[in-house]
Formats: C-alpha cells, structure tokens, sequence
C-alpha cells in the first residue's frame, strides 16, 4: 500500500534518530462509574406502529421502499443500557448504536471519552430484491426491546415487516467486557430480498479528537489488521488509502489510546474492503475528528435467509486489557516493527509495568532509564577504550600520514600493520554504538504508545503521554506549535552538553583528515548545535514522557562518561599493553583486513589504468 501523503514530523523524527547514531557511530570511531439500576427487570419499549394485518404478500418495489419499513412515528427514541464500563444509547433509525461513552476515561478537557456520538458512526445493511433495486437498514426504523437476562444486558433491534417477517439485530452487553456481540437474522425475507446476491455489512465510523495536540493523536490513529496468517497489515499513516483485503481476523479502528476493533464470530471475515481518510489538515483549525474508517463486508444468504454474527471491542488501546481476549489484539498497538516491536513487547513493557507497580509513573521512566544505561554502561566502556586506544596512537598514524603522504596505499597498510600491533581497531566502537540502536528505537516507539502513562501527572507535565506546555504562545510557529514544553528544552540543553563533552574526547584522538576525504570534526561540530534544534522542534509536540527519558538519559550518560574517563579508565596502563602488543610478533593479517588490502589494491590499480 502507497502512502498518499507523508508525515513531515514523522520524518524529522527519523532524521533526528539517524542524526543521532550518526554522531554516536562516529564518536566510537567507525567505530463503569456506574452499576445497572434494575437488573432482571424487562425493559419495554412503547412504539407507535402501523397497521401490518392487511399487508398483502405479493407487494410491489415501491410498497418495499416507501411504506413497509416506514414507522409512522417520526420521533428517533433512545434505549440506553448503561454499566461499569460503557454508557450505550441505541437509535431506532438504522438499529444501531447511536451514542457509546466509555465510563472510565475521560479526555483532556475531563469530558467522557466517546466513541460513538453524534452521528459519527453508520452501520448499515444493503441487500437487493429482485428488481435489482438497493434497501438500507440505516434508513429505516427499528422496534427496540431491551431486558436483562440475569447476566447480560440484551437489546433487540427489529426492523418488521410483519410478525413472521423481520429482520433483527441482537446486541448482548456483558458487564465487565470490553466486547459487543452482535448478531443480525432475517426471518421471511425469500419474497422481499434476492438471496443469490450477497448482502454487504458496512461499517463507517469518524475517530474522535480526544488529545490536546490532533496532530500528535493523529500520528497513532491507524487502521490496522490482522491475517489469519498470523501478520499485522495497515492502511497509510497519512492520506487516504484503501485495500480490498482477505481471510482477515479483526478490522481495527485505532484512535491512538481507544480502539473500535471488528472481530468476526467465526474464525475470519472472507473478504473485506477497507478504507481511511484523513480529516486532519491543520491542527490550528479545530477539528473535531481525526480519521474516517470505513469496511464493506459481502455476506451470503443461508437457506434464503441471513444469519451473521460478530463482536466488536470498544475500550482502551491497552495490551492488559486486550490480553483477556487472546485474539492477538495487541498487535494493533505501534510498539515498532521487527526486533524493535520485540524489545518492546519482552523487556520495556513488563519492566515499565513492574516499575509503575512500585513508583509514580515519572518515577517508574526516570529508573527505567536508569536500569537501560546501566545495561548499556559495558558497551560505553568499550566506546571509550577504543577512544582511548586510538588517542594514544594518534601521533604515530600522524607520523605514518606524513611519511606515507604520497602513496595512500602504503599508508593505509602501515595504518592496519600498527593497529593490528598495537591490538587495536578503528572499527571497535562500531559494535557498541550499532548495539544502541534497537534500544533507542524501540523506546521511541515505546512512549507514544504506552497507555499505561495517559493522564498520568509528573512534576509540571500534567499529562506524559502528551505535551508539557508550560506557556501558551500568542501566536503559532510552524513545526513547532503555540506553546512551549519544557522538557524537550531540558533534553536538548543535555543533550548539547552530551554531545560537547564527547566531542572533547573524540578530537583528542581523531587524526588529521586525510587528503580527499571530509572533516568529520567540522561536520560534527555542526551537528552538535543542529542535533538539539532538531530535539526542541521535534519534541515540543511529542509526549512528554519521551522527552523526561531522552533528559534523565542523556544526564546519565555524561555521569557515566565521567566515570570511566576519571575512574576505570588508566590510559597509563593501555599505554603499557599498547606497547608490550606492538612487541609480541606479528600475526598475520586478519580477514577484514585482508578483504581492505584487496580493496585498496584494487583501488590503487584502477587509479594508475586511469591516469595513464
């Protein structure tokens, strides 16, 4: 699937991540509020119908369309089912629901969440009689019974021609589930309806802004689903996209922190044709939905009749609560792809759940982290003694640069020919930085989407799963908003200070550039000052939860650096190994090194046919 749009701010992301690596790999020398009122009391709904005695069986198309499923009472009545976890209010237009609040949560302006309100959302059978003419249940007026069974509360939506001809939705509400079931049945319906075409089932539903920032919640709300091959598929971040998709186990509606998920009663939904749209264009414009969804779902007729059945969930975008259902539901949350989604999932999500058992949240991020550069603290150690190495070499590859000035392949051979006795490698903090990098990118990925941390307080951040505004601007920068955060502005003062401090160590045991080539410390010094721009742009409209790991990180890392540096690292003692190596005889040549001699006799060779 094409993206039809693209996500400038996702991208500045990416750029700040490679900006990042890069410094780092050129540092280590490439180196339900409420209980139901009346269980057991049967809810009857008063109706006011016509007369269907006297309706003769061999009705025409347009009695079908203009009289049979035509309530004379004009009036949109409401059945409401309320419990501990959802407020749901039905609508006899269409038989759907019209209104669903979610009783736990509330938004950033302390309304209830809703997922359904206000006409955001459309189900709708349309099936074909025999003159190929098209009828939709959104349009026509239902019957609503409601009771309670002694567990389940159970609305029954019918759409009736006569007492032996109807069709009905069945709703079932259980009290501590997140899940819907419904199912839909025709009785009678041979002479109204063409059983040999198939009948669609279409969902519409319009995401709701619930975040400060709709940009940022837009930025997660996705439209993801699942194969019964056991692999998550999307639709485009960004734009509008559409796909007609098969042998699906769940459609589902994201909107970032709440989920919409269609999920079949059998095993999978055949076919299906999904789409989304995006309504967002400007955030300084307020609007009030983020994306529209939509799925068509073809269904056939069984013995001349129709008898589906499905669930929906309807509650937070949250791996505890989508676990109890065993449907592989929490491969909608965007933890990242690949080994990323696999740290997440294995290691940050139950260690951060461990430690916000015990601590505050902001606390649970700020020993999180302090648990990830501890485990990172060996591969710092072995940047810094691959640093200290080649500091300690530095004025003999200057001698070799001098000596060798004119023939770059010789030198280059001296250059491995000394490394390789003084057991050292330009290519030793290679490794360790790579090693960080799964790690970064899965805690970027981690905080956007950790629920666990909406609407959790920390210091000035009123929420760390959105923006730490700490002053409201008049006015609105572009890429970077109408308010100041000030965490992003903490990460970036550290992270400039980071960057400074390892630069000092990197220059001490850089050599000269050599002739051709670029000069990774004036290019570096750039990005020293470019790299917390990025940071502070970037994240100002981020959660502030990232922004409180990437600072405490980033204070960590220079305390760490400290230590070694001052502490465990005694460039006396690698002085004396340097030299009892250089006095051990001489291996031959390693494999790498092997493969860059071919290389740079190959270079060579091609050089002198080219200058001939």
């Amino acid at each position: 699937m094409q993206e039809n749009n693209v996500d400038i701010k996702g991208i500045i992301g990416f750029i700040l991540i490679g900006v990042l690596l890069m410094f780092w790999v050129w540092t280590n020398p490439p180196e339900q509020a409420e209980i139901i009122e009346q269980e057991n009391q049967q809810i009857e709904i008063e109706v006011k119908s016509k007369d269907k005695e006297n309706i003769n069986e061999n009705f025409s198309i347009e009695d079908i369309k203009n009289d049979l499923f035509t309530d004379k009472d004009n009036s949109d009545y409401i059945t409401e089912i309320k419990n501990n976890l959802f407020d749901i209010k039905f609508s006899k237009k269409g038989g759907q629901i019209s209104q669903l609040a979610l009783n736990k949560f509330i938004d950033y302006n302390g309304s209830p969440i809703f997922l359904i309100n206000n006409g955001n959302s459309t189900f709708n059978i349309d099936f074909k009689t025999f003159n190929n003419k098209v009828i939709s249940t959104k349009n026509q007026d239902f019957i609503s019974h409601a009771y309670n069974d002694g567990n389940n509360d159970i609305v029954s939506m019918k759409l009736t021609v006569s007492d032996e001809k109807y069709l009905e939705y069945l709703y079932v509400i259980k009290p501590d589930e997140y899940v819907i079931d419904i199912s839909m049945k025709s009785r009678g319906f041979t002479d109204i309806v063409n059983h040999n075409e198939d009948y669609i089932f279409s969902w519409e539903l319009n995401g709701i802004r619930n975040s400060k920032s709709i940009t940022y919640e837009n930025r997660y709300t996705r439209l993801t689903y699942y194969h019964d091959s056991n692999k998550i598929d999307k639709l485009s971040q960004m734009g509008d996209d559409e796909d007609e998709v098969t042998n699906i186990n769940w459609i589902s509606f994201r909107q970032h922190f709440f989920s919409s998920i269609l999920i079949p009663s059998n095993k999978t939904f055949k076919s299906a044709k999904i789409s989304s749209r995006d309504l967002v264009k400007d955030e300084a414009i307020d609007t009030l939905y983020t994306k529209q969804y939509m799925t068509q779902i073809p269904f056939s007729f069984n013995n001349n009749e129709f008898n589906e059945s499905f669930r929906i969930y309807f509650g937070p975008t949250d791996g505890k609560v989508f676990n109890k259902y065993d449907l592989d539901l929490d491969e909608s949350i965007p933890f990242g792809w690949g080994i990323f989604g696999f740290i997440n999932k294995s290691i940050f999500v139950p260690l951060f759940r461990w430690l916000s058992s015990i601590f505050p949240y902001g606390l649970a991020i700020i020993f999180m982290t302090i648990l990830v550069r501890l485990a990172l603290a060996p591969v710092l150690y072995k940047s810094y003694l691959s640093q200290a190495k080649m500091k300690i070499l530095k004025p003999d590859v200057e001698q070799l640069n001098k000596q060798f000035k004119d023939n770059p392949m010789k030198r280059q051979q001296e250059m491995m020919s000394l490394y390789s006795k003084a057991g050292a490698s330009p290519m030793s903090g290679c490794l360790p930085a790579l090693l960080q990098i799964p790690v970064f990118y899965a805690l970027f990925m981690f905080f956007p989407s950790a629920f666990d941390l909406r609407q959790k307080s920390f210091l000035w951040a009123e929420d760390l799963s959105a923006y730490d505004s700490i002053m409201e601007l008049p006015f609105r920068i572009w890429g970077y908003g109408d308010h100041v955060s000030l965490f992003p502005i903490l990460a970036a003062i550290s992270i400039f200070f980071y960057m400074q401090m390892t630069m000092g160590q990197q220059t001490a045991s850089q050599p000269p550039p050599q002739e051709g080539m670029p000069d990774m410390t004036k290019m570096m010094k750039y990005m020293m000052y470019v790299s917390p721009i990025f940071m502070l742009i970037f994240f100002n409209n981020y959660a502030s939860g990232l922004s409180l790991y990437y600072f405490i990180s980033n204070i960590l890392s220079i305390s760490i650096m400290f230590v070694i540096k001052n502490y465990i690292l005694d460039e006396t003692k690698i002085r004396e190994k340097i030299q009892v190596n250089k006095a051990k005889p001489q291996k031959g040549p390693n494999r790498f090194q092997r493969k860059m001699q071919e290389l740079m006799e190959e270079a060579e060779k091609q050089k002198r046919n080219k200058n001939r």
